[in-house]
This record gives structure tokens, sequence and C-alpha cells, in this order.
């Protein structure tokens, strides 16, 4: 990365430093800051166009309240770069998302002005609340606001903190960050309203009018600030009533990316008491061409060229499982016209945008609300369809009662597709799908399925279509695949509970779940190149239920098993097998490899394998060592008996 100098960014290293700017230089510094995170993006890929575009509203914010003593709370934390930038961490955001370096959203334990850790959508105003109330009643004087996104503001969440909060009459400022895009184009009856409130004739009608007989003169200049101060009014029937029904006082919309008319604002509101939302209408990708233009892949573009924002593409040949996920999908639709495919706001990411463009009319995108889709989808069941219901698996979290209650407790059909299971690389923590198997084995009646590979993937989904009760769990990584011929495999009915010999060996056992059998596989390979021995591999494909009698077979003919998995060593694949040979009375010893009893931070999926001991050569190792185990026991017993 070029080492680039800036004016006035390189003098920022506290949000103190912000507040000797005049005006001019404020909008200098929020051109130098989109800069410099196209610079550090295009090398350390993240969220750049959320974060783009709420430069001014941060700026804002850091200039007219003290921070960390007011609490600035984010929503997910995708807008937050250049809150990052702005509070001291400016060159260690070079190494944003890497391993050892900072997250990419905001952390409390990273800095003193991160208030409340966020990667997941909709808290901000439950958390800003309970700031507020905290302040209140310790006789703290300082200030709480909460930065959301429209996008965020469709949870249910937000909602409940919304009516909260209106209720308690609290000091707290939300401000709702209005781009009209959240990943995908925003949805649903709020987008809309907000949308009318921005589009309203009697606002637009009336600042074209004036603004046409002004010029670009002082006068113009001067009524831009008395209709900023009126669009409130002008709006308020059809924009704020909703917002003031619930207890806030609704301001705006004012623009987000102007720098002085957000001071200006920001600054008028400090000083007034109560539940306040203010209405921010900003661009997402703003100030950079690529990412204005096309604003759902500039959400997290990955690497590119800063110059000419050509995005650098690391074709491997080989499909993603996201992929995989979406044309069998809409194959599956062609096949069957009860098929249809919800998802809450994830449609591209999770590959649900072919079935959207082909088949609009059997394709739910319900907003970020991660319960509706899942008890949505157990109506649509009800009714008569087989829904897909695909959630990223740290997502699915929120909906575990819907799941529980709307789903597996009524036995409905309803097919589960978790996303990003495991461990997912530079988001981090909040976002790695290491707790399903653990959640949701405990469910009765549930099925859970890891697919090793491509092929697996397409024929679970084939078999949980025709399946007559759920939820059929159906849990797989982020990324790339094995490589498998998928597309030209014909479907395979496979049974729930059954799993399969993928290599044999001797003395030790290892039983994998999903693509950890690839690398056991290579792991046991390498043993047998190098020592003549090798463990034997088994996929138990299904999680729940478990194979019991491939289990039984297993401890009658070894004497360790090791298991291994890319999800949480307490609860999971280990856990299962463990009660099984407790159950039983199996005298076998069992080991699990697998995310570890602590939270795996943002580094490469490859670096948080090698953490976790998931790797081939880690595996390798392991195998190796336990083996040794085995045959120094057998020397002893040997020698015992001579």
């Amino acid at each position: 990365m070029e080492d680039r100098t800036y004016k006035i960014l390189d003098r920022i290293d506290s949000p103190q430093d912000i507040k000797t700017l005049n005006i001019e230089e404020l909008r200098e510094l929020c051109a130098e800051i989109r800069q410099y995170m196209i610079e550090c993006c295009a090398v350390n890929p993240g969220h750049l166009g959320p974060s783009l575009g709420a430069v001014e509203l941060i700026a804002g914010l850091h200039y007219v309240y003290n921070a960390p003593e007011d609490k600035i709370v984010f929503d997910v934390g995708h807008q937050a770069y250049a809150h990052k930038i702005i509070t001291g961490r400016r060159e260690a955001f070079r190494h944003n998302r890497t391993k050892d370096g900072i997250s990419g959203f905001p952390k409390r334990s990273e800095s003193i002005y991160d208030a409340f850790g966020a990667g997941h959508s909709s808290t901000s105003i439950s958390a800003a609340l309970g700031f507020a109330e905290a302040a209140k009643l310790q006789g703290l004087n300082q200030k709480s606001i909460a930065l959301i996104g429209d996008g965020s503001l469709t949870g249910g969440l937000a909602f409940e903190g919304l009516n909260n909060a209106g209720a308690s009459k609290a000091d707290i400022l939300v401000i709702l960050n209005d781009n009209n895009i959240s990943i995908d184009r925003n949805v649903g009856a709020l987008h809309d309203y907000l949308l009318k409130i921005t589009t309203d004739p009697r606002y637009n009608k009336a600042k074209k009018q004036i603004w046409d007989c002004l010029g670009d003169g002082w006068t113009r200049k001067t009524l831009q600030k008395v209709v900023t101060t009126t669009k409130s009014h002008l709006v308020s029937d059809s924009g704020g009533a909703l917002f003031q029904a619930m207890g806030f006082r609704y301001f705006g919309p004012i623009d987000g990316n102007d720098i002085s008319q957000v001071i200006e604002t920001l600054d008028r509101l400090k000083e007034i008491k109560g539940p306040l939302l203010l209405h921010a209408i900003t661009k997402k990708g703003k100030g950079y061409a690529p990412a204005e233009q096309n604003q759902t892949i500039w959400h997290a573009p990955g690497p590119f060229d800063p110059e000419t924002g050509e995005r650098i593409k690391n074709d491997t040949g080989v499909s993603r499982y996201q992929d995989v996920f979406g044309e069998v999908l809409l194959d599956l639709a062609r096949r069957n016209p009860s098929v249809v495919g919800i998802t809450p706001a994830m449609a591209s990411g999770c590959g649900m945008n072919r079935l959207s463009k082909e088949m609009p009319d059997r394709f739910f995108d319900v907003g970020i609300e991660e319960e509706h889709a899942v008890t949505f989808a157990a109506g649509l069941a009800a009714g008569g369809l087989k829904p897909f219901c695909n959630i990223y698996s740290s997502f699915s979290q929120r909906a575990y009662d819907q799941i529980l209650h709307d789903v597996a407790l009524q036995g409905l059909p309803v097919v589960i597709c978790l996303d990003r299971g495991g461990l997912v690389g530079e988001d981090g923590a909040t976002h790695n799908g290491c707790y399903d198997m653990s959640a949701y084995r405990s469910i009765p009646g549930a099925v859970i399925a890891a697919p090793k590979d491509e092929i697996e993937l397409k024929d679970m989904m084939y078999s949980a279509m025709l399946a007559d009760k759920g939820p059929y769990i159906i849990r797989y990584p982020r990324g790339y695949g094995e490589g498998s011929d998928w597309e030209n495999h014909e479907y395979t009915e496979l049974t729930a509970g059954k799993g399969e010999l993928i290599a044999d060996g001797t003395e030790i056992a290892v039983i994998c779940a999903g693509p950890t059998t690839a690398r056991a596989a290579e792991a046991a390979e390498i043993c047998r190149k190098e020592t003549g021995w090798a463990p034997a591999i088994y996929n138990i494909r299904y999680i729940k239920p478990l194979d019991t009698g491939l289990l039984d077979k297993i401890c009658k003919e070894f004497k360790t098993v090791i298991t291994v998995e890319d999800g949480s060593i307490i609860g999971g694949l280990y856990g299962g097998v463990c009660e099984f040979t407790s159950a039983y009375e199996r005298p076998v010893k069992v080991r699990g490899i697998g995310i570890p009893d602590r939270y795996i931070g943002q580094a490469t999926q490859e670096e948080q394998r090698e953490e976790c001991g998931l790797t081939r050569e880690r595996l390798t190792d392991v195998f190796k060592v336990e083996y040794e185990k085995i045959s120094k026991k057998d020397e002893k017993v040997l020698e015992i008996k001579n």
C-alpha cells in the first residue's frame, strides 16, 4: 500500500483534533478519509460502501459530541470505518480485519471509543437506551446516540428499542442513516415509507420553486439553512408520524453527506431533551464512482484496484458453496412447483438471487428479519409449500425460538439452510458460525446435515425437498468447495442418519463432519505415505440423527476415535459421539478436534483453521501422535507378557 501523505488526516489522532477545524477543513478531512478508506480496503477488503456513505455523519458526531463520555453506538458496524480512523486507529486501519489487526466492527476491548460491540443488526437503539438510563440513574451528564441504517431498522429488535425508548422519555438521539439500501436493495413497507418521506412532493416542489428563483448567491445559502429547519414541518404528516406516534420527536430529512448541515443540526439537537430521531439521507458508496454505481457489489467488494475500480478476482475454477446452493435451489424449483425460497436480506450473498430473477413470485426477501423469516417459512409449509429458508449460521441464532417452537414442535417440513457454517475468516467472532450444530442438536425431531462437498450439498437439498417433516437443517461453509463435479451429478436421495466409510485404516477411526472430511482424508494419506500407517476416515453426514449403527461398528473395531468438525467442540459431533459411547458403555477413547471454547478472532479462514487445529498439517500431526501413543502402549503390554 502506498504511503500517501494527507494534509489534514495525518494530524487527526483523536476526536479532539477535529474540533479545531473549520467547515472547509472538515470537508477536506471527509474527502481524505474516503480516499484513505479506498486505499486500505483495496488491499484488506472490508465493508467499503456503507462506510463511504457515513463519513460526514461520523465526523459530525465527533465534532459536536464528546466521546468517549458521550456514547456513540453503531448498528452492525458496517458504517464505522471513519469512526475507527478518527479515534486513534488511523495506522491500525491498514490492518483492518487481519489476524492480530483491528476488528472490522466496533469492539469494546479494542478502544474506549467503541461504546458497544456490534456485528449483527438492529441492536443500537436498545443499547443506546441502556446507556441513557444508566447515565440518568448515576447522575451523569452524558449523551446517548444510536446510528442505525434503514436496512437495520427493519429488524424487530430495532422496533422494540424504539417502542421502549419512546415510552421511557429518555434522553436519546437515534440517527436514521437512510441510503435506500442495506446489502441488496431494501424491500418492505418500512422502506417504502422512508422513501415516501424523502420524495414527498410538497417538500420537493417547495424546494425547487425557491431554488429556481435564487441563483447561487448569499440569499440562496441563507435560505438553505431556513429550509433545513422547516423540512420536518413540510413532511410531518406523511413522514415523521410513525416515529412521533412511538414517542419520538422527528427531525429531517437532512442531507447526511453535507458536513455543514450535519453539524448545525446535531448542535441544535444536542440541547433538546427526550427521545429524538434525526432522519439523514446519505449515498452508499459516496465519493467513489464504482461504489456509487453498483452499491450491492461494493458493499464488500473484495480486493480491487483503487485507481480503476477493477475488482481482483481469485478465480480458482471451483464453485462456491453459495453458488451451488443457488443453482440447485433454482433447479429444484423448476422441478417442483411447491418449492419457494426465503432470505432475510441476503439474496446475493447466499445465491438466492438466481431464483429471484427467474421466479420472482416464488422468492421472498423479508428484510433483516431472521425470526420472521423462519415463522413465515413455517406458515408457508403449513399452507402446503416446500420452503427453503436460507440464513447465515451466526444470524440464525436470533431465530432459535422460531426454529424450535414454530417449526420443530409442529413438525413442519421447512428446510433451513445455514450458510457460513464454521469459521468465516475476516469478519471474525461476530460472524463465525460455530454454534449451530450444538444449538440445534438438542431439538427433538430436527435433522442436521453437514455435506462433505458440493455433491452432498446437492443431494441433501434434494433429500430435504422430499422430507415430510422438519426442520431439515443443512449447514455448509463460506467460500469455495472441494472441486467435486456436482453439475453432472444426478440427484441421489440420502437417508438421514446414515454415514459412510471414506478410507480404510487401522487402530484409529476418524469421524468427520462437513468439508473437514476432505482435509482429514488428505492427512490420512500423508500418514500412509510417511509411516505406512493410516487411520480410517468416516463421513458422518448427519449430526442428527447420528448413525448409531456405524458408531457401534466403529467402537467394536477401534480403541481410539477422533472427531473432526468445523463447529464448537462443545455439544456438536464430539458431544454426540461421547454421549453414545457413554450411554452404551463402549470402552473407547474419544478425542475431539474442532473450534475450542473461546471466540476466534478475525483472520483468513486458513489462519483460523490453523489456530483450531483443523488444517491438513495439524490433523496429520494429531493422527501421528495418537498412533504413537497406541504403539507405545502395545509395546508395554508386550513387555509385560514377555
